[in-house]
C-alpha cells in the first residue's frame, strides 16, 4: 500500500504556523514511508476565499521547502462529484431529503431548549411518508446511528469514543445544491487516494460524523492522527497578540526556512533528547509515536537558538544574498561594495547573529553609504571636541600604515593609546562612533581592514 497523506488549508488568510506544522508533519510521514503527499485548496466557502490567501499558502510551502505530488486540488472544483455522490446516499437509503424551513428549525431548537434537550434537528423527515411540500429546496440529511457508541482509533489521542445520540442527522448537502464541509472533505480524500489524515485535534469531533459517510458508502476509513494545539509562551492560544503567526512573517523577521522546519518539527514531536535535527534526519526518523498529546508553547527564545545554528553553518553566499533582501526591502541606501563587504566579513557576523534582520542591523558598518551617517545618542556623546581630536590622529596613523590588516590595525591603535596616555577605548570608541555612527559593531579592526583604507579616512572626513 502506498502511503497518502494530505494538505488541505483554507484560503482565507495567511498560513499559520499551526497550519504550517500539519503541512510539514504530512510531508514528512508520507517521505519517510517514500509515499506522497496530495495538496488540496478547501475552497468551497465563496464568501472569504482569497486568490491571496491561495497564493500566500503555496509561497509559504515552497519557502519552507515542502512539495507536494500532483497538481493543487480545488475542492470547489469538486462541487459536481459531491452532489452525485449526496445523491447517491439517498438511493442507498443512507441519507434523506430535509425540508423543514428555517422558521421550523428554529422553534425545533426553542423546544428543545426549554426542555432541557439537545438541540439538535428531531429527524422528522428521516423516515417521513409525507408528500413534500411544495416550492422547498430540500437538504440533504445523513442518517447518523441512533444507538451503539462511536469510535475513532487515533493515533495520538488514543481511542476515543462518543454515545451514537451524540450526533446529529446532519446536513451534507445545502438547498442551493452545494456539499457542506464534512461531506467534500470525506469524497476528496477518498478520491485523492488518502490513507492518512494528519490534522489539528480541532478537527477530532468532525471525525465522528465524517465515518458515518464513509461507513455509509463503504469506503475505507483512513488512520487519523490529530495533532494538539500549539500555544503562546503564557498557555494561552497562539495568536497575533503573541507575535507573529503567519509564516511570512517570520521569513520576514529573517528566520532561515531550516531553522523553521526543525523548530515546527519539536512542537509535539520527538526523538529522545535532540533539538538540532536535519531534514534529512527528520525524514528518516519520523513516526506518528512520536507525537505527543499535550499542547506545545511556542517558545521565541528556542526558536532564536535554532536560528542562530542553521545561520552559522549556511552559506555566506546564500546569507549575502538574503541579508541583502531585508536591506533592498528596507529601503536602505546601500554602499556599492555592500555585497563585497558583507561575503567578506559574513564568517563573523554570521556567529553573532540569530536572524538575518539582526545580521543586517549589526552589518551596518559595512552596507552604508558613509556620505551622511546619522550619530545614535550615544555614538554623538563620543564625537565632543576630544573625541573628534583622537578620531583624526588616528587616520593620520591609518594612512601611514603598510600593513593594513586586522592585527596591523590593532597593533596601531594600541600604541597610539599607550603614546598618548590613553586607555584602547579612548580610542576606539570614538573611531566606532564616526564610522558607523553608533557604539556597538562587530569587531572593528576586521571591519576596518575590509572596508580598506580609502572608505575609512573617506567616513572619517564626513564627521565634520
Amino acid at each position: 500500500m502506498t502511503i497518502v497523506t494530505r494538505f488541505p488549508p483554507s484560503p482565507t488568510g495567511f498560513m499559520h504556523i499551526g497550519t504550517a506544522r500539519t503541512g510539514l508533519f504530512n510531508w514528512l510521514f508520507a517521505k519517510h514511508h517514500n509515499g506522497k503527499m496530495r495538496f488540496r485548496i478547501e475552497d468551497t466557502d465563496r464568501a472569504r476565499h482569497s486568490e491571496e490567501a491561495v497564493e500566500a499558502i503555496i509561497n509559504g510551502l515552497k519557502w519552507l521547502g515542502i512539495d507536494w505530488d500532483g497538481d493543487i486540488i480545488s475542492q470547489y472544483a469538486c462541487g459536481a462529484r459531491h452532489a452525485e455522490i449526496a445523491h447517491e446516499l439517498v438511493k442507498r437509503g443512507e441519507a434523506y431529503y430535509c425540508y423543514c424551513t428555517p422558521e421550523e428549525l428554529d422553534k425545533m431548537r426553542e423546544e428543545a431548549k426549554a426542555a432541557g434537550r439537545i438541540t439538535f434537528y428531531d429527524r422528522r423527515w428521516r423516515d417521513s411518508k409525507e408528500t413534500p411540500p411544495a416550492g422547498i429546496k430540500p437538504v440533504i440529511r445523513i442518517k447518523a446511528p441512533l444507538t451503539g457508541e462511536r469510535i475513532v482509533h487515533d493515533e495520538v489521542q488514543g481511542e476515543v469514543k462518543v454515545a451514537a445520540e451524540q450526533l446529529d442527522d446532519f446536513i451534507i448537502m445545502r438547498s442551493d445544491g452545494v456539499a457542506t464541509y464534512m461531506l467534500a472533505v470525506v469524497v476528496d480524500d477518498h478520491d485523492m487516494g488518502v490513507t492518512h489524515v494528519i490534522r489539528g485535534d480541532d478537527h477530532l469531533n468532525n471525525t465522528f460524523r465524517q465515518n458515518v459517510i464513509y461507513e455509509a458508502m463503504g469506503w475505507d476509513i483512513p488512520v487519523y492522527a490529530h495533532l494538539p494545539l500549539i500555544l503562546g509562551p503564557d498557555g494561552a492560544k497562539l495568536s497575533k497578540r503573541h507575535g507573529a503567526t503567519g509564516v511570512e512573517e517570520y521569513r520576514d523577521l529573517g528566520y532561515l526556512p531550516e531553522a523553521m522546519r526543525n523548530y515546527l518539527l519539536r512542537l509535539c514531536w520527538s526523538h529522545g533528547d535532540d533539538e538540532i535535527i536535519s531534514t534529512e534526519q527528520a525524514i528518516e526518523w519520523f513516526s506518528l509515536e512520536g507525537i505527543g498529546k499535550s499542547p506545545a508553547r511556542f517558545d521565541f527564545d528556542k526558536l532564536n537558538f535554532v536560528n542562530a545554528h542553521y545561520l552559522k553553518i549556511a552559506d555566506n553566499g546564500r546569507l549575502v544574498d538574503l541579508t541583502m533582501d531585508i536591506l533592498k526591502r528596507g529601503g536602505h541606501p546601500l554602499s556599492p561594495h555592500t555585497e563585497k563587504y558583507l561575503l567578506a566579513a559574513m564568517d563573523e557576523l554570521k556567529t553573532r547573529a540569530k536572524t538575518l534582520v539582526g545580521l543586517a542591523e549589526d552589518a551596518r558598518i559595512y552596507w552604508m553609504t558613509g556620505d551622511t551617517i546619522t550619530m545614535d545618542e550615544k555614538a554623538a556623546a563620543q564625537m565632543d571636541d576630544a573625541g573628534k581630536d583622537v578620531v583624526r590622529k588616528i587616520a593620520e596613523e591609518l594612512k601611514k600604515l603598510n600593513d593594513f590588516t586586522a592585527a596591523g590595525i590593532e597593533n596601531t591603535c594600541k600604541a597610539f593609546a599607550e603614546a598618548n596616555g590613553l586607555k584602547l577605548g579612548k580610542v576606539m570608541m570614538p573611531l566606532r562612533a564616526a564610522l558607523t555612527g553608533t557604539t556597538s559593531s562587530p569587531s572593528l579592526f576586521h571591519a576596518i581592514e575590509i572596508l580598506g583604507v580609502d572608505e575609512v579616512l573617506r567616513r572619517i572626513s564626513k564627521m565634520e
